[in-house]
């Protein structure tokens, strides 16, 4: 089996989807594919409101082109499923998205194509779910007819030092000849290297636990955090203390939000209780990190009430809405609950993000962005992201936005101890 030079299909387009289209597009005949016809329309015009791929990049990619046509995927041989995998209000997996891509693909697929799916999943999903899915829509049998794979994305969205070529891929295929040849058409576009797992199963667990090790790690932090404020000791300089040891891990507090530390672990707690396991630690660590929103909101109120400020009508601006910094992606961010706990103090809350869309802020969460804040004008200003725009301005400029006896809560450390008034 040799896929190199075979065309191939991305199906959806997001942080994970068009970088990866990009690179193969960059040697091999690719067709983007995406549901949301005004995410074609950008793309087309050379525009990603994402910001992981520059105008230059998608140009560079050549040989690419985007459609939310499923008839333009039938001359596809290679499909790659990149679709999100969220979690419902109970924190269910939401494999929603994930059956109806896998049915999308089983509609056009032919003998001898292969599916590889890039999305997150608990260790089973893509043959015990997507397998049958792609069977059902195609009449077509599994590792006769068609073949399969998983190579679990690693994009890391705002970071542009760790880019798709940089990150070392762990691949795998549903038969040994399969496997060999997934791995060896990434091995096209990645430089740092491939993993051949043994099997799709290890390759989903791989997966699922790179971001369940770094929530449960966080959750630690978290709880120090909690811990040392009513010990009176600062976290920060505890940690700087602590990590002049060569092997202590270089974790800090913050809300753990986004699309994947987040939300991975959920899948994995899933299949753990559908065989039996209760996961104590992960479970433990997704209470801690879910309940910092709060947690951070309910000690700005506390330091309003210790400076004589009335909670009650009081104006309060938070400094970021996206669930990381230097990043546009609102999934799953956390600063939406620092927000509520405030509003439930009937504290009135503007908000103010340099990077995020106000649409989106508005459909998504039904926030309203302020672009230019007033100065001397809150109670209190809560640092909640760290955007490089906050950073450069500092201190001065940042408090110019207190009145007199206003507070500054700095969630993220961005700015230096003795310029706020407290931090997690």
């Amino acid at each position: 089996m040799n896929l190199i030079g075979q065309p191939i299909a991305v199906i959806g387009l997001g942080y994970v989807g068009l970088p990866l289209a990009v690179e193969f597009g960059k040697r091999f005949p690719v067709t983007g594919f995406d549901i949301k016809p005004e995410r074609i329309a950008e793309l087309r015009a050379g525009r990603d409101s994402t910001l992981e791929v520059a105008e230059a990049e998608l140009r560079a990619a050549t040989k690419l082109r985007f459609t939310s046509d499923r008839e333009d995927l039938r001359d596809c041989h290679i499909f790659i499923v990149t679709v999100p995998t969220p979690v419902d209000r109970f924190n269910r997996p939401d494999l929603t998205p994930l059956i109806k891509a896998s049915q999308t693909v089983g509609s056009v697929l032919k003998s001898g194509d292969v599916v590889i799916y890039e999305s997150t999943v608990y260790p089973g999903a893509t043959e015990e779910v997507c397998v049958p899915v792609l069977e059902q829509a195609s009449g077509l049998r599994f590792n006769q007819d068609f073949f399969c794979g998983y190579s679990p994305e690693r994009i890391n969205p705002g970071d542009q030092a760790h880019r798709l070529p940089h990150i070392k891929k762990v691949t795998s295929g549903s038969t040994p000849e399969a496997a060999d040849a997934i791995d060896a058409l990434y091995a096209q576009i990645i430089t740092a290297g491939t993993h051949k797992a043994s099997s799709i199963r290890v390759a989903e667990a791989a997966k699922v636990i790179e971001n369940t090790q770094r929530d449960v790690n966080i959750a630690l932090i978290n709880e120090l955090a909690v811990l040392f404020n009513r010990l009176g000791i600062d976290t920060a300089e505890v940690l700087e203390a602590a990590g002049t040891k060569w092997n202590f891990l270089p974790f800090r507090p913050g809300l753990v939000g986004g699309h994947c530390i987040g939300v991975d672990p959920y899948y994995l707690t899933h299949k753990a209780q559908e065989v039996g396991h209760h996961p104590e630690v992960i479970l433990a660590g997704r209470r801690i990190n879910d309940s910092m929103g709060a947690y951070v909101a309910e000690q700005v109120i506390k330091l309003m009430v210790r400076r004589g400020i009335n909670p009650v009508g009081a104006r309060v601006l938070v400094l970021g809405l996206t669930f990381k910094e230097n990043c546009p992606d609102l999934r799953n961010t956390k600063v939406v609950d620092v927000i509520s706990t405030l509003r439930e103090y009937h504290t009135q809350v503007d908000v103010h993000d340099p990077w995020c869309s106000a649409d989106e802020a508005r459909h998504e969460y039904g926030l309203e962005l302020m672009a230019d804040p007033p100065e001397a004008t809150y109670d209190a200003v809560v640092l909640a992201v760290a955007h490089r725009q906050f950073r450069d301005a500092g201190p001065a400029a940042i408090r110019a936005w207190l009145k007199p006896q206003g507070v500054l809560y700095d969630v993220k450390h961005v700015l230096p101890k003795e310029a706020v008034d407290a931090r997690l």
